[in-house]
């Protein structure tokens, strides 16, 4: 006779069976919302890798919520990556650039701690930080896409700040 599971799942067969009844909507959520270019497959992979991270914290009825949760924070994590990115490629100087080698290597060397330090930065703050800063979006605005309060967005900003210049001589 089968013992009951419970209401716990980091039993692999009720993880399994979560897997299988979430993985293909949520991949087709995350393909439809961003597209195929941001790798939807490994945010859905992530996501589910994060869920078993915290399988005795998130009981199964909250599973699904969680993963959407979680793959779309992936997904705007790396669409907040990729625009700086983007940033990045067009204000790099080109070859007949009229500025000194030195002051090239003085930005380059600027350029690496800023992203290390963005790097360094929670989560959640980088988030917050690059939708602001980036994207140019106000408080209000990434509180409603990250579903927080515009004070949370306020505190996430100003901490991340706080810590890039303390990482940052120059700013």
């Amino acid at each position: 006779m089968l013992k009951p599971i419970g209401n716990n799942i980091c039993n692999e067969n009720r993880f399994s069976a979560i897997f299988k009844k979430y993985a293909k909507d949520l991949h087709a959520f995350l393909f439809y919302k961003y597209g195929e270019h941001l790798n939807p497959k490994d945010k859905v992979q992530d996501a589910f890798i994060k869920l078993w991270q915290n399988c005795g914290k998130v009981s199964p009825e909250k599973a699904k919520s969680y993963l959407y949760t979680v793959a779309n924070n992936l997904m705007l994590n790396e669409v907040a990556h990729q625009k700086v990115v983007l940033k990045h490629q067009k204000t790099k100087p080109t070859a007949h650039s009229n500025e000194s080698p030195e002051f090239l290597m003085e930005e380059d060397e600027y350029r690496k701690k800023l992203e290390k330090a963005i790097a360094n930065l929670t989560e959640a703050q980088r988030i917050a930080f690059l939708m602001n800063r980036a994207e140019g979006k106000r408080f209000k605005e990434i509180a409603s896409l990250l579903n927080i309060s515009t004070k949370a967005v306020e505190k996430r900003i100003y901490g991340a700040l706080k810590k890039l210049r303390e990482e940052i001589d120059e700013l």
